[in-house]
């Protein structure tokens, strides 16, 4: 008996219209970005056209608390306090992306890829957005404009990017944060004065995450000066600050006795609570008045030069510590949707996306010349990768 078989090329091939789409993390910075004076990311928007004002730079003001002791009935006269008053300036530049497809290659695809267009512009403006914050962390604060300001690129990344940064501008700038910075489990072995290399090098495998060296950052952070204040919440005014990690570093937080305990031992568990504790669920660990937040592009943007600089070669990572004023995002332009013009007679079809900001830590030069960091306290810890 003969057989008939289907010729392979009236074999049905059937092509689903739906696209599964890459996955893109929001911007796990969101939650503390804001206009108000409390947010760890300042929003400004003074920049922006629509506000009428425009142009390439902003002056962000800041003023020191007074250090005075003041008078009692002895005269006050000539015993005034002036007021210590600095400015951080920032620079905004353009990034913009777009898609092109002509009628052929639409007329060939079974799914709607001017469709997509928007949605993939979408996930790349909030990637970029959210990467750009994270290269502002890394960064060296600075006076100066951007390298790369204005250039086909452009640069919106504030300060010195730290990779780009030489060992000189390093080490000042480890001299400049004495006050707000942790090398390893503690200061006094590991710091070494000027030198910002050969105090990574004394950072070990074993010198982690830990509840010990959270209370450590959250006490030397009070003691800054100038002060770094606290977050505060809205929904009942607590004071918190927030720890921003890499993957390698909130590991090592969920295996530390001490935070696990509190998060397993003290966070509610009536009304369903247990979907909010990251024991179970993904999500933040709180210890002590201090938000412990994952941000995995810590990881996979690490500069160069921490993957090898610790004791024997091992990774370490920073880990920021921050308050109020800790960073300011200052946009020019909103996201705003472009269209291609020259359409060959109808033929193209283009979509885009531009927008303008500058992103970067707020840092204050003192009467000293020191350039501090304003809402930061920055921990450099062990940051070792999985086997």
């Amino acid at each position: 008996m003969a057989l008939t078989t289907t010729a392979a090329n009236n074999k049905l091939i059937y092509f689903r219209k739906e696209i599964y789409r890459e996955y893109v993390r929001e911007n796990l910075f969101s939650p503390y970005m804001g206009p108000s004076m409390n947010a760890i990311i300042r929003v400004i928007t003074d920049l922006d056209k629509g506000g009428k004002n425009g142009g390439e730079q902003i002056n962000i003001p800041l003023r020191a608390r007074l250090n005075g002791q003041g008078v009692g009935s002895g005269q006050l006269r000539g015993n005034e306090e002036a007021l210590d008053n600095q400015g951080t300036r920032m620079w905004i530049d353009w990034s913009r992306h777009a898609v092109t497809i002509n009628n052929a290659e639409e007329q060939k695809s079974s799914v709607d890829l001017y469709a997509e267009i928007k949605p993939a512009l979408t996930d790349w403006g909030q990637e970029k957005q959210r990467d750009e914050i994270v290269d502002g962390f890394y960064a060296l604060p600075s006076q100066n404009a951007p390298a790369g300001l204005g250039s086909a690129n452009g640069q919106r990344v504030n300060g010195i990017l730290f990779d780009a940064a030489t060992a000189a501008q390093r080490n000042t700038w480890i001299t400049d944060n004495a006050d707000r910075i942790l090398v390893g489990n503690g200061n006094t072995a590991n710091l070494v004065a000027g030198n910002f290399a050969a105090s990574m090098a004394n950072v070990t495998g074993a010198m982690v995450l830990s509840g010990a060296l959270v209370n450590r950052m959250k006490r030397s952070a009070k003691k800054a000066n100038p002060r770094i204040r606290p977050f505060k919440l809205k929904e009942n005014g607590t004071e918190w600050f927030v720890l921003f990690v890499g993957q390698e570093q909130f590991r090592d937080a969920q295996n530390d006795a001490d935070i696990k305990g509190a998060n397993q031992n003290s966070r509610a568990r009536e009304n369903q609570g247990y979907l909010k504790n990251p024991i179970f669920v993904d999500g933040d660990l709180l210890y002590n008045g201090v938000i412990i937040r994952e941000i995995p592009e810590m990881s996979l943007r690490l500069p160069v030069f921490y993957q090898t600089a610790g004791s024997g070669g091992i990774q370490i990572a920073p880990a920021f510590l921050c308050g109020q004023g800790a960073m300011a995002w200052c946009w020019g332009k909103m996201p705003t949707p472009t269209f291609l013009k020259e359409d060959d007679y109808q033929f193209l079809r283009g979509a885009g996306i531009k927008m303008a900001y500058g992103v970067g830590k707020i840092a204050k030069l003192n009467a000293a010349g020191n350039f501090k960091e304003w809402g930061v306290y920055t921990a450099f810890l062990a940051a070792v990768g999985d086997n």
